[in-house]
């Protein structure tokens, strides 16, 4: 990384709070920045997965040799659940008391169902994890940023937040959701140093179209072939990058796509 685009002192010591940070783009992310020398506070539900990502993250900024931060603290949060939010946001308060940074990562879809055939329970899990979960962590981040007078919110949209597609319709409501809740964001911050950005992904393989399927590997695995999509470490790259420009810089919205596609339904296979 050089220095002109990866000034990477600009996170050194610095605490980050990553959500969703068991696997795929949450746990790249997080091993990115702990190897730029911050500190991290991660959230998911998955407490087994989350001390592997502790592990690496550790081993990532000792790699990294700034000598600065690396210390990680996990913390079991359900981002679908209100109270289970401001639990860990409590047990963390000590950590999260200068947190420069906050990565909204933790999202899920479920299904391809048409409209008319989707589970209710589908709908609820969708829009409490990926919306109002969001929400929620956000208002008391932004609190701490407001009285500082200083942070970065990155959250991970999508494709699907800027075009709808056939058999999205709950999982595309949401991510337009996010993008609509960050905009408004944007617009009530602007004239303080807090950044609001959104890094919106196409197609990247990690567990996300697992869960979309239900477990069913084949279906999954479907969604990938002919096609070489993007991997959890490319858009790690990214979200990294939009925290490292200059505390003038706000990346306010940064579409990535793999090579191959170029909308959520048009995608070349070989």
């Amino acid at each position: 990384m050089s220095n002109s685009l990866f000034n990477t002192t600009r996170l050194q010591n610095k605490t980050v709070l990553v959500t969703g940070a068991s696997g795929g783009i949450g746990a790249a992310t997080a091993i990115l920045f702990s190897k730029a020398g911050a500190n991290l506070v991660l959230f998911a539900r998955r407490e087994s997965e989350l001390l592997k990502v502790k592990e690496l993250a550790e081993e990532a900024n000792k790699e990294g040799g700034s000598g600065a931060g690396g210390k990680v603290l996990i913390v079991v949060a359900d981002m679908s659940k209100r109270e289970s939010i401001d639990a860990a946001l409590e047990s963390a308060k000590e950590e999260l008391k200068d947190v420069e940074v906050l990565v909204s990562n933790a999202g899920l879809v479920k299904g391809r169902e048409s409209i008319g055939d989707i589970e209710n329970e589908d709908i609820d899990v969708m829009f409490n994890t990926n919306v109002i979960g969001l929400i929620h962590l956000t208002q008391q981040i932004v609190k701490s940023f407001k009285a500082r007078k200083t942070g970065h919110i990155i959250s991970l949209g999508s494709v699907a937040g800027l075009e709808a597609y056939v058999g999205g319709a709950i999982y595309c409501a949401t991510k337009f959701a996010v993008r609509a809740f960050g905009t408004t964001l944007r617009k009530e911050l602007v004239g303080t140093p807090i950044r609001v950005s959104e890094v919106q992904p196409g197609m990247v393989e990690t567990e996300f179209s697992l869960t979309r399927f239900r477990g069913d590997k084949a279906s999954a695995d479907a969604v990938y072939k002919g096609v070489q999509p993007l991997v959890a470490q490319d858009v790690a790259e990214e979200i990294l990058w939009v925290a490292l420009r200059p505390k003038h810089v706000q990346i306010a919205e940064l579409l990535v796509f793999p090579s191959c596609q170029a909308s959520p339904t048009v995608v070349h296979r070989e």
